[in-house]
């Protein structure tokens, strides 16, 4: 069996509540050190920076770790909920 970690996410499944993203990612003009470290730290990869330099977020695929509102408690950047009954991430293993 393989240690490697994308291949154990790989077995989660993600239940996509289209239209209701359970985090979002507040309006922001030039974003905080603590949003942009999301681009690097959140381990599910959901954040990216855009063109303009802004962080962006794409939730499907999340694993509701709570990494992006530990990081940006402080700054408010980041609404983050649980996701309403019967999405959000599905863990195979656990």
């Amino acid at each position: 069996m393989s240690n490697r970690i994308e291949e154990k996410l790989y077995q989660n499944r993600y239940m996509v509540d289209a239209g209701r993203p359970h985090i979002k990612v507040r309006e922001h003009a030039v974003p905080s050190e603590a949003l942009k470290s999301l681009v690097t730290t959140c381990p599910a990869g959901c954040y990216s920076e855009n063109e303009q330099g802004k962080v962006e977020i794409v939730a499907d695929g999340c694993m509701e770790c709570g990494t992006c509102r530990v990081v940006c408690a402080e700054t408010g950047e980041i609404e983050w909920n649980y996701p309403r009954g019967g999405y959000g991430v599905l863990f195979k293993f656990g």
